[in-house]
């Protein structure tokens, strides 16, 4: 076993903010510098919107090049490490791993592992290295999903058992490290969601919709998961696909999910006729 180093762990050392695609990372860069704090942040080809690093100190890099970017956070001075927005899954060729990540890649056994054990084995990685890693909700406390209702609409006992089995069907998903949401519309799972996302999820549920009431999205944590890390995440653009895709509602789990732009969220999900709504769910 390789020696771990010590974390740096004052809340007012510099952060560093792992860049995946959204508006997420940018927020938590504006959050914290208007706490006072330093922030560099590591943009990932294909995946961070140049706008993210605007005016910030940063670096560009493929996900394969572990080692160049764990040194650049030593000698930033980087004491946090925090992971921020979606990114889509690599191939081995697109990685071109570096030598650190390549030993990572023969020790952890990438190829049997699905996103979460994925990310725990990098979280570690990152820990070993000297830095301590927090999640979006330690800097945005506002981000957890609340219980209750978001808006004005509510759903009806029909959609209160499509709820029911969703979180069903996202638990043993999320059990097996497959995905965290599924759509369930009169009892029938119409979609689940695996490595596309939601957001892919949603898209393809408008020609699979059948006639009545519209579907449920249903997105809760896998069990056993590192809150730090991958959260679900909603926003604007879930209230918006899902009402494109003719569902009626979303549920998203209450203390084990973040709501992006709750305001926002709440004037589309009145405006298009859809309730969204913070579950209590236990893992």
């Amino acid at each position: 076993m390789r020696p771990t180093a010590e974390p740096r762990t004052d809340a007012g050392a510099k952060l560093a903010i792992l860049a995946g695609g959204g508006t997420l990372p940018a927020r938590i860069a504006a959050a914290v510098r208007g706490q006072g704090r330093e922030v560099f942040i590591v943009a990932f080809d294909g995946h961070t919107d140049p706008e993210t690093v605007s005016g910030l100190p940063h670096l560009w890099s493929r996900f394969g090049a572990a080692g160049t970017i764990l040194r650049r956070l030593h000698d930033e001075g980087v004491g946090e490490v925090v992971f921020a927005g979606p990114v889509r899954r690599p191939s081995f060729t697109e990685l071109m791993p570096d030598w650190r990540t390549a030993r990572f890649l023969a020790r952890v056994g990438t190829r049997a592992l699905g996103d979460d054990g994925l990310l725990r084995a990098v979280v570690r990685e990152v820990e070993e290295d000297g830095f301590r890693v927090v999640g979006l909700h330690d800097l945005l406390k506002d981000l957890l999903t609340a219980p209750g209702l978001v808006g004005r609409h509510s759903p009806d006992a029909d959609a209160e058992r499509d709820i029911a089995r969703g979180v069903e069907v996202a638990r043993a998903l999320g059990a097996l490290d497959v995905g965290q949401g599924a759509v369930v519309q009169q009892g029938i799972v119409l979609a689940v969601e695996a490595v596309e996302g939601t957001d892919a999820m949603l898209d393809r549920c408008g020609s699979l919709r059948r006639p009545g009431p519209g579907g449920v999205l249903v997105k809760v944590k896998k069990p056993k998961q590192d809150r730090r890390i991958d959260l679900p995440t909603m926003g604007l653009t879930t209230v918006e696909r899902a009402a494109a895709a003719g569902l009626r509602g979303i549920a998203i789990e209450a203390g084990g999910s973040l709501l992006v732009d709750r305001a926002a969220v709440a004037e589309a999900a009145d405006r298009l006729g859809l309730f969204v709504l913070g579950i209590e769910s236990s893992s």
